[in-house]
């Protein structure tokens, strides 16, 4: 009797037991970001978020896995952790709003707004651009701050995620208005700690150039910087002559070019399209021809494939056996537009929509949407803009079979040559300055070593030996552009090989996207796991 007691009571303890673990908690997409998928113009901000939440829901079960070195901790506690990661994630942790007066040139007083956000502090730097524009607000620079971690952990640069503004229109500004805006913006900064070489890197972005980063570090060496030897790496893309680095300027668009030359060269992504592999003959339109779409269209151009349009905000260009691009950025040159260009005709439909293999959407933001995705012709889409397709017209694409090179990864190659620059900054010395002529002189050597040592042979002819194309180029890559070129290469390649083997490993198929979110979130999770959660 008293066993079968015992018996009872130890099951019903078990029970209750068993009762009070809590249920696994699923990570669940916020619900006000579940009308983003649907939604034909939704804010940008809630755009990067929803990709974000949708990567954690694919990867929580993988994480929670992760968990088990720590024996020691029930399963309702390892799921605690990895929600609390997720959910920091998912955050900004620093977000500032500052104002300042100005006396404009004309006498008058106005009052200037300006904001930087810190996404998350895992890694030290953190980088991210600073724009000038009028619809520049707390809520797209936190957006913006987020997707620069995301972006620097796909192409695994070692920084966090940052982003600055200031709500002008730069065109009423006088230089020297705006040259006191921005190193008043820059001082409201320092004072708060929001800026610094081991603290956050800002960069050029919308409506800001090589000469607001040259102030930018005038105006921090001659006050918080004084002391500081590594006081020009407060920023990158400076002009080469104040610490910038060649290559800079077309590494966008080359990074564009090399994200899409990873597939298009790939066999096993390329049957996926029932394509060949190579650019050859591929039919491409450029949205923008900025610095990013100029650049990518004659890096493309070059590789083989056929630009046939460009689509830019005061006129579309067209010519069905290709534009030259090369003869199109002379006359752009000359003229500051495309307009006018006589070796092409004016496009009078949508480009957006044309007959063509790849579109390259290089502008602005949210171009692709559910209203014109159903007539878009290209199969393959090289995100050259932030935030080029909404949700909403990516699935219409995605069940069409598009492939889509999302813009976490295809752009990066901006941030990647930022990066050396950086590098080149604290390290100070410039790239090749110490070793490329030695490494130079080695293969000229040991070709002309082997030459000599043929000649030698007695009663037999030997043709001399002579270096290939591709050795000709690793002797010849001695200027600091060449180097940086070569380097960006390597770390698109590097990127490339994680986010195909994670679309493979979570049976993404064409979901690019999610595939570069999921592979840059494992990184970015282990590296604040790893350093514990600190309530101090």
């Amino acid at each position: 009797m008293f066993r079968g007691i015992t018996l009872g009571l130890g099951t019903w303890q078990k029970a209750r037991s068993f009762q009070q673990v809590p249920r696994r908690q699923e990570h669940k997409m916020p619900e006000h970001l579940k009308k983003v998928e649907t939604d034909k113009d939704p804010e940008f901000s809630a755009m990067v978020l929803y990709y974000y939440h949708k990567a954690a829901q694919k990867m929580e079960k993988e994480l929670v896995k992760e968990m088990d070195v720590y024996s020691h901790m029930k399963p309702e506690e390892k799921q605690a952790r990895v929600t609390a990661i997720l959910n920091l994630i998912g955050s900004v942790t620093t977000s500032l709003e500052v104002s300042f007066p100005i006396i404009k040139s004309n006498g008058q007083y106005e009052i200037i707004t300006g904001y930087r956000s810190h996404h998350i502090r895992h890694r030290l730097p953190l980088k991210g651009g600073i724009r000038y524009a009028t619809d520049v607000d707390e809520s797209e620079v936190k957006a913006l701050a987020s997707i620069m971690t995301f972006k620097c952990a796909c192409v695994n640069l070692p920084y966090g995620g940052s982003k600055g503004g200031i709500r002008i229109d730069p065109k009423k500004y006088t230089v020297n208005e705006l040259q006191t805006i921005t190193r008043r913006y820059t001082m409201e900064l320092l004072k708060r700690n929001m800026i610094g070489p081991g603290i956050d890197v800002p960069a050029p972005d919308v409506n800001t150039s090589p000469r607001e980063m040259s102030w930018i570090v005038d105006q921090y060496t001659k006050t918080f910087g004084y002391k500081d030897i590594n006081a020009a790496a407060i920023v990158t893309g400076k002009p080469v002559h104040c610490g910038g680095i060649n290559g800079r300027n077309s590494a966008t668009g080359r990074g564009v070019w090399k994200a899409g030359d990873l597939f298009l060269q790939d066999k096993e992504w390329m049957d996926l399209l029932k394509w060949k592999t190579g650019w050859k003959d591929k039919k491409v339109i450029v949205q923008g021809f900025g610095n990013v779409g100029s650049f990518a269209a004659k890096f493309v151009h070059e590789a083989g494939a056929k630009v046939i349009g460009i689509k830019e905000m005061d006129v579309s260009l067209e010519n069905k056996d290709g534009i030259d691009i090369n003869d199109l950025f002379a006359y752009k040159d000359e003229k500051k537009s495309i307009k006018g260009y006589s070796k092409a005709t004016e496009a009078k439909s949508d480009l957006l929509k044309a007959e063509c293999d790849i579109l390259m959407p290089c502008a602005t933001q949210k171009v692709i949407t559910s209203e014109n995705a159903n007539d878009i012709k290209a199969k393959m889409i090289l995100e050259g803009a932030n935030g080029p397709t909404t949700p909403a017209g990516e699935k219409i694409l995605l069940d069409k079979g598009v492939l889509f090179v999302p813009d976490l990864y295809c752009n990066a190659g901006g941030v990647t040559v930022s990066y050396f620059e950086y590098l080149k900054n604290i390290n100070h010395v410039s790239y090749g300055k110490m070793n490329s002529k030695t490494t130079s002189q080695l293969i000229h050597e040991v070709i002309n070593s082997i030459n000599e040592s043929l000649c030698q042979a007695k009663d037999v002819e030997l043709p001399d030996i002579e270096p290939n194309d591709r050795l000709k180029q690793i002797r010849d890559c001695t200027k600091e552009a060449e180097i940086v070129d070569a380097a960006l290469q390597t770390v698109m390649e590097s990127a490339a090989a994680g986010i195909k083997a994670t679309a493979n490993q979570f049976e993404l198929c064409n979901d690019l996207r999610t595939a570069a979110y999921v592979w840059s979130v494992f990184k970015i999770f282990r590296a604040m796991e790893s350093s514990g959660i600190s309530q101090q």
